[in-house]
């Protein structure tokens, strides 16, 4: 900067007090973009502050439920029915093969305010769900066939004469029963649970969470 000519000796100072104000102010502004004085702020940045239990429920509620283990099984119908005449002349005996799948669920639609425990530091979760339940089993009619059967021949004629020779919604329904049971008995409630675990551990990894803790109650209302 430049001292106009004809100034005095006073007015040179105030220049020259000016210039290194300036020179001053600049090299505390390049200093703070460097981090060299990391304790000056910008007073125009935006603070963002994260709830994020709230926003963690929602997100974990929005799934409803998961699909977290499914099954296949096949199971066999054994019917006999009889009466006070011989067999070869009333009665069946039938053997029929049922194939169906079956799968297990964690809901998440039930879950509490509760449910989910966020720390402080965002560093710690834990989320507490209902057990994993089993959906109706459902029977492949396509693969589920009889694999035996004899009839007596007048229970023959019955069936014929009744309009519906190969009727068997009795097999099928006993089947599904079977199929339901079958799984209940199986591990497929525990791999549901397990699966469910691993989804949601990785979840809460990927958003930065180092503790976490899945766990499994009778009732999580809260």
């Amino acid at each position: 900067m430049g001292i106009p000519p004809g100034m005095g000796a006073w007015g040179k100072r105030l220049v020259a007090l000016a210039v290194a104000v300036v020179v001053l102010v600049a090299a505390v502004l390049v200093a703070s973009a460097v981090h060299l004085l990391p304790q000056l702020r910008n007073p125009f940045a935006e603070r963002t502050e994260e709830h994020s239990g709230p926003v963690l429920l929602q997100s974990i509620v929005e799934l409803s439920r998961y699909e977290a283990a499914s099954g296949s099984f096949q199971v066999v119908v054994d019917i006999t029915t009889s009466s006070v005449l011989p067999s070869f002349l009333v009665g069946s005996d039938t053997l029929f093969i049922g194939v169906g799948t079956d799968n297990a669920y964690v809901d998440f639609g039930r879950l509490k305010g509760n449910a989910v425990q966020v720390s402080d530091d965002r560093q710690s979760a834990t989320i507490t769900l209902g057990h994993a339940q089993l959906e109706p089993a459902t029977l492949d009619v396509h693969e589920s066939h009889v694999y035996a059967q004899q009839q007596g021949l007048f229970t023959r004629i019955n069936e014929f004469l009744s309009g519906n020779p190969n009727s068997q919604q009795a097999l099928y329904e006993l089947a599904q029963k079977q199929i339901q049971a079958a799984a209940a008995k199986s591990s497929l409630v525990a791999d549901a649970e397990r699966n469910t675990r691993t989804m949601l551990t990785g979840l809460l990894q990927s958003l930065g969470f180092k503790n976490i803790t899945i766990k499994y109650a009778d009732n999580n209302a809260g």
